[in-house]
């Protein structure tokens, strides 16, 4: 069976959403470094992750990591394009990603944002609408008793 990056997509983001849990964190307003840059080992390393490989494809590598208690998925890129694809499919399914130069961390808004003073990289939101009622994404329609169906 091919993978595709769209069912890659999908299965990434819908493993996320599952460990991701809801959450809520602060922002800290602590120095950003300079995004890690290499291979998906070399950016674990940086992270202090050993990581749990679950897709090895040509196109994309992507492993769970763990941080203290919570867990986060780890993918790298061939392609800046591909990463960039895979980004605005991954992100209709909410939660929060953290981007460096051909990588993402997908996880809860706080170990995304603890991992970003180790690694670097930049935060990027998903979609609000796909988490009614209990969103991984801060903000919210204003009054909070609005259904969009």
């Amino acid at each position: 069976m091919r993978v595709t990056r769209p069912m890659l997509a999908l299965s990434g983001a819908v493993a996320i959403l599952a460990l991701a849990g809801c959450g809520s964190g602060g922002k800290g307003e602590a120095a950003v470094p300079e995004a890690v840059t290499g291979s998906l080992e070399h950016i674990a390393a940086e992270a202090k992750c050993k990581p749990n490989m679950q897709t090895d494809a040509d196109t994309i590598r992507q492993a769970l990591c763990k941080k203290g208690k919570e867990k986060y998925v780890l993918a790298t890129f061939a392609t800046d394009r591909g990463q960039r694809e895979w980004l605005n499919e991954a992100k209709d399914y909410g939660g929060y990603y953290l981007v460096g130069r051909k990588w993402v961390a997908v996880g809860q808004e706080k170990t995304v944002t603890a991992l970003q003073g180790t690694i670097g990289g930049t935060m990027e939101e998903g979609s609000e609408h796909m988490n009614p009622g209990g969103s991984h994404n801060k903000g919210g329609h204003d009054g909070g008793s609005s259904h969009h169906g």
